[in-house]
């Protein structure tokens, strides 16, 4: 074997039956070669069965620094960086990817955005993965964003972060953030952008559109299809993601999006709230003892004492059909304990486990006995958002007091999670 090569370099490995062209990475498995593919799949070879590795192209680290020049013909935004896939790199040495070190980073990889706008503030609150957030990064980020809406000098505002769990954030500060005057527009890339199908370019050119526009709303704005064509800028309580990896991944549930965005242009789908000069408000009360929980047949209702012995104020329960668990027909019932945590004062939310339609337990008689237990159904609204919306519901207090205020808020629309009727 031709041992040449450093990692970061561009090889090809020739074996015995086949030629692979990749980055070479550095691995961590003794005898083994890993390769970085053009797909952005690693692949390794044992090095017993490589004929030889021939260098293609030397790799080198940019660290050149990042010159950002202004226009003051174009609109000024503010950027919020926290982590995600859209702020991450290859990292040669394990395969993987590592945060962006610095905002100038971020903007060496993207310099497109500056074709569109001045991004003349950048903050950086946090760097995390989407799943290892909670509410307390939500009030982070709500009061970042809110000091950047309130700044005259500012159109609007731009918030990179990772997929997984985008729609909790997006629902959160939906929330938090009261009337925005300008637009509040969350970002993600679901492929790196070490990949040459990395869709983190066309969303950020997108968002720069969005952040400068009259749309008024806290939205997210990502491809629209699997194409390089269009992105979608969708309601932050109206969202969720349906695809694991397509770049297309998010779509809006029981709803339109506000408008198709172009990389020169944008196209008003729905109706929005216009920008105004209104600063924004921001209240961030939340209880954190909520939960989501998704019934499924056969299961215990005993799930419930625990969630109440631990001191749980509320939950949003996931059912089937038109809003149906096992009631009195079934081995495991839920009727009985359904009433007794609520008489204990926990408040217990309905949402459907299907991604489309809304709840009506009227329909059938299963319905009509849980909806006697005092179980609030909350129509068409999402399970993500209610999750959230319940935490800030409660964590009002002078709210949580009365179960009455709690549903009368529940069921109050504040930022478009839900619809009085469906279209197709």
């Amino acid at each position: 074997m031709n041992k040449t090569g450093k990692p970061g370099d561009t090889v090809k490995v020739v074996l015995p039956t086949a030629e692979y062209m990749g980055v070479l990475l550095e691995g961590s498995e003794k005898g083994v070669l890993m390769l970085k593919l053009a797909s952005g799949y690693n692949v390794g070879f044992s090095k017993r069965d490589v004929v030889s590795v021939n260098v293609v192209k030397e790799g080198v680290e940019n660290s050149e620094k990042v010159d950002v020049k202004f226009d003051d013909e174009k609109k000024n935004i503010g950027m919020i960086i926290t982590g995600g896939t859209i702020a991450a790199r290859l990292n040669p040495r394990k395969g993987g990817v590592d945060w962006l070190e610095s905002p100038q980073d971020l903007f060496k990889f993207y310099p497109e955005i500056f074709e569109k706008v001045n991004v003349t503030k950048v903050e950086v609150p946090f760097m995390k993965a989407s799943e290892d957030m909670d509410f307390r990064d939500w009030k982070k980020l709500a009061k970042v964003a809110s000091k950047m809406l309130n700044d005259s000098n500012l159109s609007g505002v731009v918030i990179t972060h990772g997929t997984d769990f985008l729609h909790y954030t997006s629902a959160a500060l939906s929330f938090f953030l009261r009337n925005p005057g300008k637009p509040v527009v969350l970002t993600y890339s679901q492929r790196s952008i070490d990949r040459a199908s990395s869709d983190a370019n066309l969303n950020l050119q997108c968002s720069s559109l969005a952040a400068i526009s009259d749309i008024a709303e806290v939205m997210l704005v990502g491809h629209a299809t699997e194409n390089d064509d269009y992105c979608f800028a969708m309601p932050g309580t109206k969202v969720r993601k349906l695809h694991t990896s397509r770049r297309d991944a998010f779509h809006v549930v029981n709803g339109k999006p506000f408008a198709k965005i172009f990389p020169d242009r944008i196209e008003r789908i729905s109706d929005y709230h216009k920008r105004t000069n209104r600063n924004v408000k921001i209240d961030l009360s939340f209880e954190e003892k909520v939960a989501l929980v998704k019934f499924y047949p056969g299961q215990s209702p005993d799930i419930l004492d625990y969630y109440s012995e631990t001191g749980y104020k509320g939950i949003v329960l996931e059912m089937g059909g038109l809003g149906h668990v096992a009631t009195r027909r079934a081995r495991n019932p839920w009727t009985r304990k359904l009433k007794s945590v609520q008489e204990k004062g926990m408040v217990v939310c309905a949402v459907p486990q299907c991604i489309n339609g809304r709840l009506n337990p009227m329909v059938y008689s299963n319905g009509r006995e849980l909806l006697g237990t005092g179980i609030i159904y909350l129509g068409d609204m999402l399970a993500e958002t209610a999750l959230v919306k319940l935490g800030w519901v409660l964590g009002h207090k002078n709210w949580a007091k009365s179960r009455e205020v709690v549903e009368e808020k529940m069921l109050k629309n504040f930022s478009r999670e839900l619809n009085d009727r469906l279209e197709e």
